[in-house]
């Protein structure tokens, strides 16, 4: 069955017009296509700008729930239903990022479907450039992700959830160029989500943090980016990226592009931003 569903954004909304570096987003003729899975069944969801105050939805999936849940696993990544009027009656006129805020009103943090995503994608990425880590993605995405050709001849690939990469061995990740200790985090992570013993969409955030963070190789960065990415949790700030340590360093130096702040001065910085933390640094990060 296909569901389709015309949204109304609360606060001004642009669709982004290009597809990830992982593969599994895919942009064609101003429509997003993304395959997600529910309980095992594929889903196909497509979304399309069709006014400035517009957004089209579709899903196809062999039932209603299933469709259901791409629907509202879209909505969530592109923050379509994010009111962001408290946002911007706040700092529109922040002195750091207030210009940024009154000429981006559109701007919001770009999620991931699924918190596992999310989780998984930040292990890959931990101390390695993006470049290089994207590859690995890509790679894991092909190896492992489900795929489902289109009747338009097109293939889409799904990003391999807690399941499949609980399966596998560290070996195999290391064979697509995952780091030994990488590896192993990623497998036992993803162990951990499947049996149950974490669970990543439950209200209680924290408790999951903290289960995490008992596995050897999760630390407080990879947390983060699994809040704000994964979680919606826009008052998390991934405070070890290295774009936020130059950043705030040269704002803590007067400007000194040599100087890297420490990861607890970057926390410091965006404290008073308050529940608007994550927000308010991909501002700044895009302003800068």
């Amino acid at each position: 069955m296909e569901l389709r569903r015309e949204v109304r954004p609360l606060w001004p909304f642009r669709l982004p017009l290009q597809g990830g570096a992982d593969g599994v987003l895919r942009h064609r003729g101003g429509v997003l296509s993304r395959l997600l899975h529910y309980e095992g069944r594929p889903v196909v969801v497509r979304v399309a700008q069709t006014a400035p105050e517009a957004v089209l939805f579709g899903a196809r999936a062999d039932t209603r729930e299933a469709a259901e849940h791409g629907l509202a696993r879209m909505r969530f990544a592109l923050g379509v239903d994010d009111d962001l009027r408290a946002f911007h009656a706040r700092f529109r006129d922040d002195p750091l990022i207030g210009a940024s805020v009154r000429r981006r009103l559109w701007l919001r943090i770009r999620r991931r479907p699924e918190p596992f995503e999310a989780l998984a994608w930040a292990i890959c990425e931990q101390l390695i450039e993006f470049e290089r880590a994207a590859a690995i993605e890509r790679r894991l995405v092909w190896r492992l992700g489900p795929r489902l050709v289109g009747g338009d001849g097109v293939a889409l690939r799904d990003v391999p959830g807690a399941d499949a990469l609980a399966g596998v061995s560290p070996a195999f990740l290391q064979s697509l160029d995952l780091g030994g200790a990488r590896a192993r985090t990623l497998v036992r992570a993803a162990r951990e989500v499947a049996r149950r013993r974490i669970d990543l969409h439950g209200a209680d955030h924290e408790r999951g943090w903290q289960r995490l963070r008992a596995i050897p190789g999760i630390g407080s960065w990879t947390v983060e980016m699994l809040a704000l990415y994964g979680q919606g949790r826009h008052d998390q700030v991934p405070a070890g990226d290295l774009g936020f340590l130059k950043l705030v360093g040269r704002q803590l130096s007067g400007g000194d592009p040599r100087v890297r702040a420490q990861e607890c001065e970057v926390r410091e910085f965006f404290k008073p931003y308050g529940e608007w933390s994550g927000l308010a640094a991909a501002h700044m990060m895009g302003g800068a």
